[in-house]
């Protein structure tokens, strides 16, 4: 939904045409539709964490159907795999709740929590056939507070991400990085139209 909004507001050069999930009552297809967003529930299989070949097929049936160009994960708990890695390569975004490569994989805000560290954050990555170890487009530092519980950390984390990701869709629409090996360099990065709201508390 931060992302339909973000493009609403004329943050980023990009429309949310589709928004497939795997969960058939994910509060997302709701909110999708009631946005006049086309949304829609594929099963996802019994594999977990994977998705079922067939299910997999089916998400990159209904992508490009849609003529869809840049497909953008957010709480899509599952390893991406050949079909769709192979259908739009260097071309699917994840965002993840930490500083990548440090806490990958779930509850990453209980892993940053118990490990003590000072600073944690959000990062969205070109994903590849790993979990979380794609090359990194951007990243930012949220501080840990020495009261926080996971719950408050995800909240001003989840905050950063509002913000992280239509920025990375911005540069990814405007084809302003370049790859080598691992990095992805930003060539330039063309500026937000509207103003990013800040971190609140």
């Amino acid at each position: 939904m931060a992302l339909i909004e973000a493009s609403r507001r004329g943050e980023m050069p990009a429309e949310v045409v589709l928004v497939l999930a795997d969960v058939a009552d994910a509060p997302v297809l709701e909110k999708a539709r009631s946005a006049g967003v086309r949304a829609e529930h594929i099963p996802p299989g019994t594999a977990r964490p994977v998705l079922a070949p067939e299910a997999e097929e089916e998400y990159v049936r209904r992508l490009r159907e849609a003529r869809v160009d840049l497909v953008c994960l957010a709480g899509f708990m599952r390893i991406i795999r050949r079909p769709l890695l192979e259908a739009f390569p260097g071309r699917i975004l994840n965002i993840h709740p930490s500083l990548l490569p440090a806490f990958p994989g779930l509850s990453a805000q209980r892993q940053a929590l118990d490990y003590g560290v000072k600073v944690s954050g959000a990062t969205v990555h070109i994903v590849d056939a790993g979990t979380d170890t794609g090359p990194i487009l951007v990243q930012q530092a949220v501080p840990v507070r020495e009261t926080d519980t996971a719950e408050e950390l995800a909240g001003r984390i989840l905050q950063v991400e509002h913000q992280l990701y239509p920025r990375a869709v911005r540069i990814m629409a405007q084809g302003k990085i370049e790859r080598e090996g691992r990095r992805a360099r930003i060539l330039s990065e063309p500026p937000c139209p509207a103003r990013w709201p800040q971190e609140k508390g």
